[in-house]
């Protein structure tokens, strides 16, 4: 049996419609700023990281890029969670998300939306979407 160094999550790559106006939302957020560009064939990505480089996140326009939005029900990605230290975080990223555009709603089931807190055996979370519908969550420990 062979072992293999663990892996863990060096970045998260997402495809947007407006690279420029993602770049700034996702900083507004997520507090990371543009490192680099990487061109590619057919596009351009713009990779962004939080002062100590522990969470980047590269954000990807391409040419061909028709213009619809993310959907979770196609194959591809579902959502990205990210985890908070508290409940009490999740409450201030409400307020946060809020500030930046990112209306309350019942449910986050279209762009620029977050959904209420839900307390779930495992977890609190709080889900919210970008402006391209793509799915993001924030996790914090479950209540004990």
């Amino acid at each position: 049996m062979s072992t293999v160094t663990p892996a863990r999550l060096h970045h998260l790559a997402l495809t947007v419609t407006d690279l420029d106006a993602s770049v700034r939302w996702y900083g507004e957020i997520f507090d990371v700023h543009p490192l680099m560009d990487i061109p590619h064939k057919g596009g351009l990505g713009r990779i962004l990281a939080d002062a100590d480089r522990h969470l980047m996140i590269a954000l990807h326009r391409h040419e061909d890029n028709d213009g619809r939005l993310c959907a979770e029900t196609t194959t591809g990605l579902d959502h990205a969670g990210f985890a908070v230290g508290s409940r009490a975080d999740l409450e201030q990223w409400q307020d946060h998300l809020e500030a930046h555009g990112v209306v309350r709603s019942d449910q986050a089931d279209k762009p620029l939306t977050q959904s209420p807190i839900a307390d779930e055996p495992y977890a609190s979370v709080l889900v919210f979407r970008d402006q391209d519908n793509i799915q993001l969550e924030l996790f914090a420990p479950a209540r004990q």
